[in-house]
């Protein structure tokens, strides 16, 4: 697929003579890479960490190292130009994912968060030349809801019949860093920018007061990891697919990943079945592994007009949705999408344990940050057909915080009336679809 370069990029000339080239030349070998990561470079990757990024081992914030930033850019670039620069280990922290469930995070320093940054302007130069459409996760102009759209499209206009819904098991700490290296090399022939992409992998970890050095994957969280996956599943499913797999199938079949995440939409049962047994001894090749129990071929052929039921004949879960056949107003079929339950419980439970924490703060301070919570679920969850799990969220999160309130004192009761007087005053967001995914 020919792509046109951006000439209002914001980068740098020898930049954009790089992705000339991988565009132009899909077996070309890139060399001197590492000169581009000058001081202009650096500091666009400053630039590009947010401002509230969390604080690595260092302790060091991002207002801190950027009151001294010309003399600690300069001191960085000298230091990756004489190889003298280490990357310093990861700070790891357990976010909740589930009941009982927890997910690990690695935190760099805010100086590895520009080198990493840095490093990734250049590998998404090379390698957005190569992506294949199917692939939507990280990647520029492309988002969850583009993956959405193409599932909705597949499953209302491309014949599908049964759908692969595939997980891999902890992704991004199985990768293998030595054919993920490979992989890179066929790019790259540049020494000196590989050997700083090594430092970005094999990087020690500090858990609490634990320190490890694991031998596999990459660290979830850090701004290199994301574009490191996209490489290695581009080679393992997305190339394999489309080159290998899909000449040889009976009928029509697609595939759609958003990073880790992907399901495949068949045609024919009969290829389905076959590339599902195919698909875990090519994961094994390169030591992923399928969630066993989260991996699973589910029938979903669009119903007939005259089917009686409501509901189409089953459901499988991506990016965070449950979806679905529904009937519309006019008696048709259409893919609905609903937040998935255990997302929704989630969320929830986030929102409580916020309210919990920040109960003895003024009411106008709690209201600012849980509005912020709410908008940001609505604008990720807030597309068509979902309203009844946004309207619960809304409610619920009120019951919350007034459950929190009303644990702030014992000496003065909180009336729900008085509460409601309250939120007229500092009203939280209404729920409303954000996302267009289907045409009304």
């Amino acid at each position: 697929m020919t792509r046109s370069v951006d000439r209002k990029s914001p980068m740098s000339p020898g930049l954009l003579k790089v992705v000339d080239r991988a565009r132009r030349d899909p077996e070309a070998k890139m060399y001197s890479l590492a000169r581009l990561i000058d001081e202009d470079a650096l500091k666009r990757a400053y630039g590009r960490i947010r401002k509230d990024a969390a604080a690595g081992v260092d302790g060091i914030t991002k207002e801190q190292y950027g009151q001294q930033l010309e003399e600690n850019i300069r001191s960085l670039h000298e230091r990756l130009k004489s190889g003298r620069y280490r990357h310093q280990p990861i700070r790891r922290v357990h976010i909740p994912k589930g009941p009982g469930k927890t997910r690990p995070i690695g935190i760099s320093t805010i100086e590895d968060k520009i080198v990493q940054r840095a490093l990734t302007e250049v590998l998404e130069a090379i390698w957005e030349q190569d992506f294949l459409p199917c692939s939507f996760g990280f990647r520029p102009k492309r988002s969850a809801h583009d993956a959405l759209r193409a599932v909705d499209h597949m499953a209302f206009r491309e014949g599908i019949t049964w759908i692969l819904e595939a997980d891999i098991q902890a992704y991004f700490d199985s990768v293998d860093r030595h054919k993920l290296v490979e992989m890179l090399q066929n790019r790259i022939a540049d020494k000196s920018f590989m050997r700083l992409v090594g430092k970005c992998l094999h990087v020690g970890v500090l858990d609490g007061e634990e320190f490890s050095r694991p031998d596999e994957g990459t660290a979830q969280g850090s701004i290199i990891s994301p574009v490191l996956g996209n490489i290695y599943l581009h080679n393992v499913l997305d190339v394999w697919f489309d080159k290998e797999v899909r000449p040889r199938l009976e009928g029509h079949a697609r595939l759609i990943r958003y990073a880790d995440d992907f399901v495949i939409g068949f045609a024919s049962k009969t290829d389905a079945v076959r590339v599902m047994a195919l698909m875990a001894e090519r994961m094994a090749a390169y030591e992923l592994k399928l969630h066993p129990d989260k991996t699973r071929l589910v029938p979903f052929g669009r119903p007939r007009d005259n089917e009686p039921s409501g509901k189409g004949p089953a459901t499988f879960d991506l990016l965070g949705f449950t979806l679905f056949w529904r009937r519309t107003r006019k008696g048709g079929w259409a893919l609905g999408m609903k937040t998935r339950k255990a997302r929704l419980q989630r969320a929830l439970q986030n929102l409580s344990e916020f309210c919990r924490r920040q109960r003895h703060d003024p009411l106008k301070e709690q209201r600012t940050s849980l509005t912020r919570r709410l908008e940001g679920h609505f604008n990720y969850f807030g597309v068509n057909g979902n309203m009844r799990a946004l309207r619960y969220l809304a409610h619920q999160a009120e019951r919350v915080w007034y459950k929190w309130i009303c644990r702030r004192s014992q000496r003065r009761r909180f009336t729900w009336k008085r509460f409601r007087d309250r939120l007229k005053v500092f009203p939280l967001p209404e729920p409303s679809i954000r996302v267009q995914i289907w045409a009304k």
